[in-house]
Formats: C-alpha cells, sequence, structure tokens
C-alpha cells in the first residue's frame, strides 16, 4: 500500500507516519515544514516539501504516485488567529482541501482519512460527547472542518470516495521512545506549556477562569495520547468503506481539569508548576470529553493512554530530551 499523507511532518501527522512505516506501509509525505519538522519525518518515509496551495505540484505529486489512498492533516488549527483571520483559515483549511479532493478524483485516489476536530461541535448540550451531538461551531477554525466534512459526505455519494473523519479532541503526549514529540512555535497547547514551567522555561501557567460549574471550577477536556491517534488512523485506513463518509470521535473519554492536569504533573516533573487564576476566555465551554464508543465498536479501536499521568510522563520524557524541541 502507498499513503501520501499530507501535514506528515507535524506533531500528529509524524506520528501516524511511523505508525504506518512500521506496518510496511510506503509513505510519501508531503508538508510545506511552515509549521512541520524535518526532523519529525521518519527516515523510512518520502518527504516532498511543498504547499497544498500549489496545485501543480498537489497534481504532479498525485500523477506520479499510484497511490492508494491519502491522510489529511495540512490545517491550521490556531482557534483564536481563526478569529482574527478567518479568510486565513478558509483559504488554506477549505480551498486546498477542495483542491486536493479534486486531484484525488481525477488521478483515481478513492480513499482519504481526514484530520477532523471536536470543535465541529461548539459548545455542546450535555458530556460526553457521542456523535449524534449537534455540529455547531463557534469559531473559523471549527466552521472550516465542518466544511470539508460535508464536502466528503457529498464525494462519497457523488465518486465513491471512502472517507473517514475522524473528529479527536486534545491531542497529547510523545512517542514512547522521547524521539519526536510536540514542538510548536508559538506553543499553545496546555500540556507544553505547563511543562515548560516545569522545566523552567516559563514562570506560571495561567488557569484561564477558576468559576465554571465544574468539580473544581476549572475547565475539564479530554487528553488523547499521539499514539491512540496514530492507531485509530490506521484502523480507520484498513476499514474503509467505498461510497461511504464515516466519522468517529477520538478521545480518551475521560475528562481532566485544568487544575487536575497541573497536578499530576507537578508528581510526574517533581517540581512546584506555580498556577495563577485568570479570567475565562471567550468562546472555552466548561467541559468537552468524548464518548468513543462508535469508534471502538466499529474500527475495534481501544486507547491504551486513559490515564493522564501517563501521557504527561511520555511528554515530560520528550521535553526533557529535547529542551528546546527538534533544534535541540
Amino acid at each position: 500500500m502507498r499513503v501520501l499523507v499530507t501535514g506528515g511532518a507535524g506533531y500528529v501527522g509524524s506520528h501516524c507516519v511511523r505508525a504506518l512505516c512500521d506496518d510496511g506501509v510506503d509513505v510519501v509525505v508531503f508538508d510545506s515544514l511552515a509549521a512541520g519538522h524535518r526532523e519529525a519525518v521518519d527516515t523510512r518515509a518520502t518527504l516532498i516539501v511543498g504547499d497544498l496551495a500549489d496545485a501543480g505540484l498537489v497534481d504532479s505529486t498525485l500523477a506520479g504516485g499510484g497511490y492508494d489512498a491519502v491522510m489529511h492533516f495540512a490545517a491550521l488549527a490556531d482557534v483564536g488567529e481563526s478569529v482574527r483571520e478567518p479568510l486565513k483559515y478558509y483559504k488554506n483549511n477549505v480551498g486546498a482541501t477542495l483542491t486536493l479532493l479534486g486531484q484525488m478524483r481525477d488521478h483515481g485516489v478513492k480513499s482519504f482519512v481526514f484530520s477532523s476536530t471536536c470543535a465541529v461541535y461548539g459548545i455542546p448540550s450535555s458530556v460526553p460527547i457521542a456523535e449524534g451531538t449537534p455540529r455547531k461551531p463557534i469559531s473559523p477554525y471549527g466552521r472550516s472542518k465542518l466544511a470539508i466534512e460535508w464536502a466528503l459526505e457529498d464525494c462519497a455519494k457523488a465518486w465513491g470516495l471512502a472517507a473517514t473523519s475522524l473528529r479527536y479532541f486534545n491531542a497529547a503526549g510523545a512517542a514512547l521512545d522521547g524521539s519526536i514529540g510536540e514542538d510548536h512555535d508559538p506553543e499553545t497547547h496546555l500540556i507544553p506549556l505547563v511543562l515548560q514551567v516545569a522545566a523552567g522555561k516559563r514562570e506560571e501557567i495561567k488557569i484561564f477562569g477558576v468559576d465554571y460549574p465544574t468539580p473544581d471550577g476549572s475547565c475539564v477536556r479530554d487528553y488523547v495520547h499521539v499514539a491512540d491517534l496514530a492507531n485509530v488512523h490506521r484502523k480507520a485506513l484498513e476499514t474503509q468503506v467505498e461510497g461511504a463518509f464515516r466519522f468517529y470521535n477520538v478521545g480518551s473519554g475521560v475528562g481532566v481539569s485544568v487544575k487536575d492536569l497541573i497536578e499530576k504533573a507537578r508528581a510526574v516533573t517533581g517540581k512546584d508548576i506555580p498556577a495563577a487564576p485568570a479570567p475565562r476566555r471567550a468562546g472555552d465551554p466548561p467541559e468537552l470529553y468524548a464518548d468513543p464508543t462508535k469508534a471502538m465498536a466499529e474500527l475495534g479501536w481501544q486507547p491504551e493512554f486513559s490515564d493522564i499521568k501517563k501521557t504527561l510522563e511520555t511528554a515530560w520524557q520528550w521535553h526533557q530530551s529535547h529542551p528546546s524541541g527538534f533544534s535541540s
């Protein structure tokens, strides 16, 4: 099998590339390296440096590749930035993806696994979130992902595309051997920010909102380990159905509060990790965590990292061995 992985030099994409290579899949990574890292790409994979906006390069890549499937991770993913610059997100996340789908159709590539997000649900009325929860995204980022889900459903009906959308929650952790992990600039994700405090790179971590209607007043989120994400992408690829659009929530199924995460990080690192309350951020739901039973039942997937402490241990190992990320 030969698979084109867009965004395969990024955080989640690089872990999926490694898992595919471990399975003996012939992997070609297509990444602009604007946010991804060349060092994150498995040496067994072929890397093409390019932007999905370059329709000619994408077309020539697909034309000469003999690909069986595409895994699509290439997207802008900063919710706050999407609010400030919505057109940037629609151009990249929607426009470039639609071009990619059109070129797949033209070259007879009919299997597509899509990196979607729980942001398509917006602020849910109840948790845990099941797939039947109404999709009401509140940010351009979430809307851009939902727009592609609509397109995938239509393409499946129109030309037999086998499409699976994986709506995952907060990606977290690092490779078990500590060789690849999370390295963003700027960093916006909670776990690496907390661990940067533990490493002495930040003075404190801010807790945005301590008066939510949750057990300890802080937001509750679902952290799904990248190894589990890599595994579910493999399962989705193996079980594709021609002409069908499938969608699954991918999370640990366990809600962890910000305060509890910080306390667990203190235990894992042995560091104090000063924390300070801060005002709520607009649009932050009190609780977001998945009901992953559909993916477990239909894909035969089982998350191995439901304990946030184990996830933090892998992330801390990465941060200790790579204090400056991939440039270490």
